[in-house]
Order: C-alpha cells, then structure tokens, then sequence
C-alpha cells in the first residue's frame, strides 16, 4: 500500500513545513489537497486529512506530508507565508473542501463562483445540484486592500483607472480576468480571477472508472492532450506497479515530443500575434495543422487524443508513419528558421520583449512556476532529466536555460525546446523497439474483439473491465511528468475498486496564474499582454 511520508499532528503542520524548507532544502511547495476519509472505512482518526507535497532544490527528492483535521474545527495555520504558491493552493483547498487556512491573507472561493453554496469535492456534496451565478463580483475586496498595503489613501484609488482585461478578451489567452489598477498606463496593482472554465475535473474521476478518465485529461492543456494522456497513465501504471512494454514507451516519448512542440507552437504563436507580427503566426502555425494530420491519422483525433491505455496505448504506429513524422519535423525546422529570420535583429521585437515581465529565480521556485516558465530564469529544471522515466536518460538532449527570466527567455527557450525535441523524436524513431505496445495483463487491458466474441472468458474479462473497471491497490500516489508548461502531477487515492476515491491533478499553468499578478506589477499594460502569452496559460489546464 502506498502512503504519504510522514504523517504528522494538524498542530505541527507550519512547523514541520518550515523545518523542512529552511534545513533541509525542501524550497519548492508543489501541492496541497485534502482527502475526505467519508466513505473510506478503515480510516477512523478524522474525517479529513490535509497533503502537502514539497521537492528540494536538487529536483530529485520529493515528500508528502499528511495531516488529520480535527472535525470540529476544520482548520489549520497557513503557510502561504512559507510559499508563495500556497496562496491559491490553500484557496482551492478551501473552495473545494472547506478547509480554513488561519492567518491566509484572503481565503475566498478561487475555482467555484462567489455565490456557489457547499464544497464540491466533499463526499456527501450532490454531484448533480446545478449552481448558477447571477451576479458579477467586482473584485474590490482583493484590489483595495492590495491598494493600501501598497501606501495609497482612499483619495488616491478614487483617483487611479479600474480596468478588466477579460475574461472575454482575445489577449487574455483563455477565460481569465485580471482587473488592474492603472496609473496612465502603469499597473499598479492587479487582480486575476478564474474558474470561468471550471468543470468539475476531479469530481468526474470520482465517478468513473480508471479507464473513462483518461478521455477527461484531454480537456486539460488541450493543446498537448497526450502529454496530459501520458501523465495520468503513467500515475496509475506505478500505482499498479506494472512496466509498460518499450515499444509503448519510445512511441509515448515520441508521440509526446511532438505534443510539446505543437504545444510550442501555439504559444510563440499567438505571442507573436499580441506583439503585431501576423507573418510569424502564419508561419509557426502551418507545421502544426500538418502534426494535427499526423495525429488523426495515427489516434483518430486532431485535438483531443485520447491516446494512452492503462498499459499501453490505443494504436500502434501505422503504415508510413516514419515519413509523415519527418515532414512534420522538417515543416517545424523550417518554421521556426523562417520566424527567426524575422525576429532575431528585430529591434521593435527586442524593445517589446527583453526586461518585460522578468521572473525571479527565488520568486519562481516559491510561486510553484516549473516547465519553460522557470527555466528561463537560467535554473535548469526538468524532470525528464532531472527524475527521467521511460528511458529519457538515454537519450541526448539538452536543456534549455535563459538568463534574465523575460519574454524575450521564455520565448527563445521555447524555440529551442522545439529543437531538443525534434532530435529526441529522431532518436526515438531511429532506435524504435519491436515487440507489442500493450502489458500482457489481463486485469488491466480490455481483450481482442477475436477473444471477445470467441471465447466466454474474453465476454466475461470485457464485461468485468467495462462496467467495474481496473482494481488499481489501495494507497495514496503522487507522479509528475515534463508536460508542455512544466510539472503535471497527479495525486491519486485509490480504495481498491474501479473508479478512483480521489484524483488532484497538480497544473503547471495553475501556479504559473497564481503568480501572474506579481510579475505583471510596475509594468505597462500592454507588456503585461505580451508576458501573459509568453507563460502560455491553457485555461482548461488551470480551471480543470
């Protein structure tokens, strides 16, 4: 049975935490999430239990810490000033569960809207109680306060300009709203509200089996849906303990790497359109409706794949693969030689782009932000490196760091990602193993359709998988992939029947989001646009 790593005292919790952080490096907080012990009979001590999941700064250690809440008072201290991260983490906590943070600077609901009654994630919630919004939230209550802490009286907020940029606004990238305060055209103070895209992501895993989940991380960064495909069936595979075949694992890296690059794609490109360069968008945007081509052919889908089983994968490669893969990467080298041609003595595009919207190593690691996002700061973080899986410590590529954590980094590493990825797909392809791409198990995998309608055993399995689902061993997991934003973690219970008790998916762009404001402040309006695109935030990732 899995477990957490250490099980402490509610009480310890801040303790513990900044024990843990001051000596023994453990300075990245990646989670928090609690688990609602309501239908989970064996556990009597309380009914709830809050996780905290914590890296040190090497990248390769990682801990869990599980605390029970006292039931009466469903509280405990904050941390959100030990980790900046921890402010929207303890916000999501309490909107989902209704745990109370003492000492959080401004506990209120984060994905669910401000009139929303209950906690969604609670065991005994209705899932089908339907709660509408009526009401527009100004936002006053986080901006004035922001406003004051920052030294300005009541006369001079009346005097300042109130702005939303979105949520229904082409730069916003997505359903977010980030209400700034503006002295001309300087924020002074900002605001990010989400959850316009919220769709009950972990609730839906509660109700269905293993297996009809993965169709749901699709929805996620629906830009690189495999990545989110190959993350959540890696967490269960472990979860399982079983090795998926190497020819499932070279085709899910290549497969993956060409998700990242897609995803890439998309981010230069709709960056390149905020800073006024239609040109580099059409450019950049060609090789990916070819990819797309690829991927339907090869899963049946363009966009959202579905495309990794419990064990394997849907479809191997098929007839003409290797060429059509080549003329994607040729198409992208071509692409991206073409945008750079553009862009690289651009003075206007350097004006635009380099000391807008800088990153901080230290306020990184503390806002959670990982992928492109932290590596353009120069800390050369990537868990394909740095905790490899699926044997990409055998390949050779590099990764990319920047220097000064602007736009400017985050773009270039990004293009250069889309390199290191063309030459792992190379290599994959190159090195390709025969043999089949599914684990020979078969409480795990559906049978053959000639085994289905041959066989009663073949019904029998088929029936059994379908309606019940994989009987994953009881236990509490978390595992991280190198998604197209950075760290895609799963956090996942499992009561020893079909459908999962608990699925957190730990977002890379959630974190990312969290720290938006920060980064944004002091700057011009429309540097804040251009910085936005460069994080790349998916709202379908970040909203769930």
């Amino acid at each position: 049975m899995f477990e957490c790593d250490l099980i402490i005292d509610a009480n310890d919790i801040k303790s513990t935490i900044s024990k843990l952080k001051t000596e023994d490096n453990y300075n990245i907080l990646l989670d928090i999430t609690v688990i609602d012990y309501l239908e989970y009979p064996e556990v009597t001590t309380s009914r709830f239990a809050v996780v905290y999941i914590l890296r040190d700064k090497t990248f390769k250690k990682q801990i869990s810490i599980k605390a029970f809440i006292d039931d009466n008072t469903l509280a405990v201290d904050t941390i959100s000033d030990l980790f900046h991260s921890a402010n929207w983490a303890e916000r999501e906590t309490y909107d989902q569960y209704g745990i109370k943070f003492i000492g959080h600077p401004n506990l209120k609901r984060l994905l669910n809207h401000h009139q929303f009654k209950g906690h969604p994630l609670r065991k005994d919630y209705e899932i089908t109680k339907g709660q509408i919004c009526t009401e527009t939230e100004d936002l006053m209550d986080e901006m004035n306060p922001l406003l004051e802490k920052k030294g300005y009286t009541p006369e001079e907020i009346n005097d300042l300009m109130l702005l939303n940029v979105g949520p229904s606004h082409p730069a916003s990238h997505g359903t977010i709203r980030n209400f700034v305060a503006l002295e001309g055209e300087t924020i002074t103070a900002c605001v990010t509200e989400i959850g316009y895209l919220h769709r009950g992501f972990e609730k839906s895993c509660e109700n269905h089996t293993y297996s009809q989940v993965i169709p749901y991380t699709d929805r996620l960064n629906y830009c690189s849906a495999i990545l989110n495909n190959i993350g959540y069936s890696k967490a269960v595979e472990e979860m399982l303990k079983i090795d998926i075949t190497p020819r499932a694992k070279s085709i899910r890296i290549i497969i993956g790497e060409l998700s990242r690059i897609i995803d890439h794609l998309v981010c230069n490109a709709a960056n390149m359109v905020d800073l006024g360069g239609l040109t580099n968008f059409w450019y950049l945007f060609a090789p990916r409706d070819t990819a797309y081509d690829l991927l339907s052919k090869l899963t049946g889908a363009r966009l959202t794949n579905s495309y990794t089983r419990i064990g394997g994968l849907e479809f191997d490669l098929y007839d003409g693969f290797a060429q059509d893969l080549e003329v994607v990467l040729k198409e992208v080298e071509t692409a991206c030689a073409d945008t750079l041609s553009l862009i690289t003595h651009n003075r206007i595009f350097h004006d635009r782009t380099q000391d807008v919207g800088v990153i901080k190593q230290d306020f990184a690691l503390s806002a959670g932000i990982s992928g492109p996002n932290l590596r353009s700061t120069g800390i050369a973080h990537d868990l394909r490196k740095d905790k490899p899986y699926y044997g990409y410590e055998n390949f050779d590529f590099d990764v990319i760091v920047g220097s000064h954590g602007d736009v400017y980094d985050r773009m270039m590493c990004r293009f250069e990602e889309m390199v290191q990825s063309t030459k792992i797909i190379r290599q994959a392809m190159k090195e390709l193993p025969d043999g089949p791409i599914n684990v020979d198990a078969p409480s795990i995998l559906l049978p053959s359709k000639k085994d289905v309608y041959g066989n009663i055993e073949g019904l029998m399995n088929q029936f059994k998988l379908t309606f019940e689902g994989i009987k994953v061993p009881k236990g509490e997991y978390y595992s991280a992939t190198e998604a197209g934003n950075g760290e895609l973690g799963f956090f996942i219970v499992s009561n020893g029947e079909g459908k999962p008790y608990k699925v957190k998916c730990r977002p890379p762009c959630f974190y990312a989001l969290g720290a938006y404001s920060n980064i944004v402040e002091g700057g011009m309006l429309a540097d804040a646009v251009v910085t936005m695109a460069s994080m790349n935030f998916i709202a379908g990732e970040f909203d769930r």
